[in-house]
């Protein structure tokens, strides 16, 4: 079979429960924003989220990409699955005990000291879905994609439902408190969704380390841990660092929550290339182990990138151009301020998934500490700029940090690449699509069009030639490797 096609294929399937599952989650923004009137409200949920992202990271410890990696070098596959599995299993059993012991402190820390319950429920939820990545990345390498979109899908019904229930039919909107409450429960219980389903392989597991294969394991892992921790700074500490540098800064706790609020509900619609990365990303990192070995695999990596660089191209022309549809993602007009930002959050993302795409160069080649060395000069990036420009702008800064950390390190990780394991990617092409992308956003925003109908209408074409671009210059139906 061609392996393009292979590859296309799983990512239908895993793009099938992202997707729908990211459409169902989109029901919460509108939900949200309907419920808490107030920005303040949810920014105190959106900021909760973003200290989640930096706690799976640490808590996964890079060991679905080592599983991958492992699985397809060794042998004796139990042994790769169980050293795995115990690994995150025992760091998170510390984490949860350590976590607990100072429990009021990091709520005061987090500037909430009356509700040391939220970092409760949160730390059991990361430690929950951590646990749960590794039975699913076994999933995923024994290509079992639709019993892996099944699980997702599952967890994710359960947190909508529960939202729905708790929010429409008990929440109080005059106790906001009590709202962010019912998403955390929400959340608990369909995070434990996903270890019930997998309950076959939490009860097969046997208390057996390998301290050699482990050692050489967490060798491999640590470089990614460091690069997925400074990765997630570049994707969720601006929402934190709003906060908390406004708060110093001069505005009131609410002012500062509020921007927090507004900022995440517009991230949001920047969010749908993500939906494509997430879908992407579950079914290329297994997909590039296995084709590791294979003569065309270069051929075949330049190829899906020009594929990818065109779609993601064309997901960014969607949104912003249309963006008088998806706005009404976020039912509360007082969070459309901020609507200014999405442009540059969704090129943000698209540089992101470049990079991403990219930097399979340092995981083939075991070279992964240039991985670290990229996101932790991202992260210093991410700061520095938040930390000088977020008192003067607020969110806008945010949002440029990061246009501006993702397209650094995608250029990094492309100079580096071609030194060290060269793939010879079709920048001709790369540029062409960035240009017309471009050149096609600026036409119709200069064309300044006040009827929504008629700016729907040209904006719409626009993305129509952008599509006819890509198809005569990629034709798709010609057999790749």
């Amino acid at each position: 079979m061609n392996p393009l096609k292979k590859l296309l294929g799983q990512t239908a399937i895993y793009g099938l429960s992202s997707i729908v599952g990211r459409l169902l989650n989109y029901l919460l923004v509108p939900l949200y924003t309907y419920v808490f009137a107030d920005p303040s409200d949810y920014g105190v949920v959106s900021e909760l989220y973003a200290y989640v992202a930096f706690l799976v990271v640490f808590l996964t410890f890079g060991m679905e990409t080592t599983f991958f990696r492992y699985i397809k070098e060794k042998t004796d596959k139990e042994t790769v699955f169980r050293n795995t599995f115990l690994t995150v299993l025992v760091i998170n059993v510390l984490f949860f005990l350590i976590g607990v012991s100072f429990l009021q402190e990091i709520a005061d820390w987090l500037l909430y000291p009356k509700h040391s319950e939220y970092v409760f429920l949160l730390f059991i939820i990361v430690c929950v879905d951590a646990c749960s990545s590794i039975p699913l990345a076994r999933l995923r390498s024994e290509e079992k994609a639709k019993q892996f979109a099944g699980i997702q899908v599952a967890s994710i019904l359960v947190n909508i439902g529960l939202n729905l229930l708790f929010m429409l039919t008990m929440f109080n909107k005059e106790h906001p408190e009590q709202g962010v409450l019912y998403i955390f429960i929400a959340n608990l219980i369909s995070s434990l969704v996903k270890p019930a389903l997998l309950y076959k392989y939490f009860l097969q597991l046997r208390f057996k380390f390998d301290v050699a294969l482990g050692r050489e394991m967490l060798v491999y892992a640590l470089p990614l841990v460091v690069a997925g921790f400074a990765g997630i700074v570049n994707e969720t500490l601006d929402r934190a660092m709003l906060k908390k540098v406004l708060f110093e800064n001069g505005h009131t706790i609410e002012d500062a929550t509020a921007q927090v609020g507004i900022y995440s509900a517009v991230y949001k619609l920047a969010m749908l290339v993500s939906i494509l990365l997430q879908a992407y990303r579950y079914a290329a990192e297994p997909f590039f182990f296995s084709q590791a070995k294979n003569q065309d695999k270069n051929k075949l990596y330049s190829k899906l990138m020009n594929y990818f660089v065109a779609t993601v191209c064309l997901v960014f022309l969607v949104v912003s151009l249309d963006i008088d549809i998806f706005k009404h993602f976020i039912r509360n007009e007082s969070y459309w301020v901020g609507l200014g930002v999405v442009p540059i959050l969704l090129m943000a993302n698209v540089f992101l998934g470049i990079y991403y795409n990219q930097s399979i160069w340092y995981k083939l080649s075991g070279q992964t500490k240039f991985g670290a060395y990229i996101s932790i000069g991202g992260a210093i990036l991410t700061i520095t700029i938040n930390w000088i420009f977020i008192p003067t702008y607020g969110y806008w800064a945010c949002a440029w940090a990061t246009l501006i950390v993702y397209a650094a390190q995608m250029v990094a990780s492309y100079v580096l690449g071609q030194k060290y394991y060269p793939i010879k990617y079709n920048l001709r092409k790369f540029f062409f699509y960035m240009i017309i992308t471009m050149l096609l956003f600026f036409i119709c925003k200069g064309l300044d069009i006040q009827s929504v109908t008629m700016r729907l209408i040209v904006h719409n074409l626009c993305i129509a030639i952008f599509v006819w671009f890509a198809w005569k210059l990629e034709k798709p139906t010609k057999a790749v490797g």
